[in-house]
């Protein structure tokens, strides 16, 4: 992958113009990340958005911050779509569904009447991220501190040469935790090669973010206004993705 360093710390905006054609439909991936608490304070959602298939499957839940992480990922999700739709969370319409067993309400989730459309969520202790996009999307969000591991069980998963590249770095358990989260987005995102990639660990929430798109991606705030902006991070890197990736497992979460 050739990257570049990112255009955009807090308080620029990213280009978004023509992100919003005349049908509705966005050109551009838009992608946000917040703490369950910023979503679930926001005045737009509240779970009477939530489909009653999603109520049921929330009844299952018994740890109550798991819930409210898997209820704001599920919210923000609806509030991505609304950005890339123009229209209000409340018309966004997210469902799943498995391609191994043929059946929804889990699996890769999708819009409704929008095959062209990507759609994908992530949620890990207090914070989630969702981003929506023309073709091909994947996010993915960790806690910045979170250390992947052991090296035992990562050689079984991911290349070992990228193994070898990151625990040579100088702070082996970031590169590590950055490996790990960007083949996760490109996992969800569902496809081999020629994605972008747009990265970064936003530090005012400690946490460490991948998007994998087609289309070139762009954030926007989660806050009274909602605008669009560069995300809020410390370091950060866009560029393309033009090899196959191994499928990898989560963190120990479902």
């Amino acid at each position: 992958m050739t990257g570049q360093r990112a255009g955009g710390g807090p308080g620029e905006r990213p280009t978004v113009t023509g992100d919003r054609p005349p049908g509705g439909v966005g050109r551009t991936t838009m992608a946000v990340v917040a703490t369950t608490g910023e979503v679930l304070a926001h005045p737009e959602l509240h779970e009477g958005l939530l489909a009653p298939w999603e109520l049921r499957r929330l009844a299952r839940i018994r740890l109550p911050d798991r819930r409210d992480d898997v209820v704001a990922a599920r919210l923000l999700l609806r509030l991505c779509v609304g950005r890339f739709t123009g229209r209000p969370p409340r018309e966004s319409d997210p469902a799943q569904h498995c391609a191994g067993c043929g059946r929804y309400g889990h699996g890769r989730p999708y819009l409704r009447g929008r095959p062209g459309v990507g759609v994908s969520l992530s949620h890990a202790d207090g914070l989630v991220a969702a981003a929506v996009g023309p073709g091909s999307v994947g996010v993915d969000v960790e806690p910045s501190t979170r250390r992947p591991g052991p090296l035992s069980v990562l050689r079984r998963l991911l290349p070992e040469a990228e193994l070898r590249e990151a625990t040579a770095r100088r702070d082996p358990g970031a590169a590590l935790l950055r490996l790990w989260v960007r083949r996760e987005a490109v996992l969800k995102a569902g496809q081999d090669g020629d994605l972008r990639l747009l990265e970064w660990t936003d530090r005012r929430r400690a946490a460490m973010v991948t998007v994998a798109s087609t289309a070139p991606a762009t954030t926007f705030s989660v806050g009274s206004e909602d605008r669009f902006r560069g995300p809020d991070r410390g370091t950060g890197s866009e560029g393309w993705l033009r090899r196959p990736v191994q499928g990898i497992g989560r963190l120990g979460r479902v």
